[in-house]
């Protein structure tokens, strides 16, 4: 098998830190369902990253270098309904964040309610990332470097790699560190419950 373009393998680092706070979301549901109560400090965790990580760095050189680059190339009409539907899928993460941001403000308000909004917009978001970066790398990344030219690749490159100024990996690989280290793994070990304003971001 062909090792990955460069702009590919950053997409795809990404989606393994993604896949990270995703187990650390379905971890942390669970938890939250069966002690019926929130914690506001992870809860503020995962917005964070699904605005800042997710969206603005992930999904932003997706839609704002990768899919622009595609949109000028002859496109077959299959390549571009899945380009289509990636775009449309980015929206309802975003969406569905906003969403998580409303119920958690609700939580903080006194509203009974906000609890089981808080739970289910973290299960959409453990059931949809999955899916989502599968049909990335596996239906879409693959097929759609064959339209770009070594020339396009070096330039994709070069402004991936300018976006990524903006942004730091370090920083949420050891946020998401410290979080699986105060979920799971954590209460495996009999380490304390993580408290409410803990997070690392």
């Amino acid at each position: 098998m062909n090792e990955p373009s460069q702009p590919m393998q950053s997409l795809i680092l990404e989606h393994r830190l993604t896949e990270r706070m995703i187990g650390v979301m379905r971890w942390r549901v669970a938890d939250m369902e069966s002690i019926g109560t929130a914690d506001i400090g992870f809860i503020d965790a995962a917005v964070e990253f699904l605005r800042t990580y997710a969206d603005r760095c992930h999904h932003g050189k997706e839609e704002d270098i990768l899919f622009r680059e595609l949109a000028r190339k002859p496109l077959t009409p299959e390549h571009r309904r899945v380009m289509d539907e990636l775009s449309a899928e980015h929206v309802f993460a975003r969406t569905t964040t906003e969403r998580l941001f409303e119920a958690r403000n609700r939580y903080v308000a006194g509203e009974a309610s906000a609890h089981p909004e808080l739970a289910a917009c973290l299960h959409l978001f453990v059931e949809f990332y999955p899916k989502h970066i599968v049909k990335e790398e596996r239906e879409f990344f693959p097929s759609a470097m064959n339209y770009f030219t070594a020339e396009d690749l070096g330039r994709i490159t070069a402004a991936v790699s300018e976006f990524d100024r903006r942004f730091t990996q370090v920083m949420y690989e050891r946020a998401v560190e410290t979080w699986e280290q105060l979920s799971e793994h954590g209460a495996q070990a009999g380490a304390p419950r993580a408290q409410p304003g803990d997070s690392p971001l």
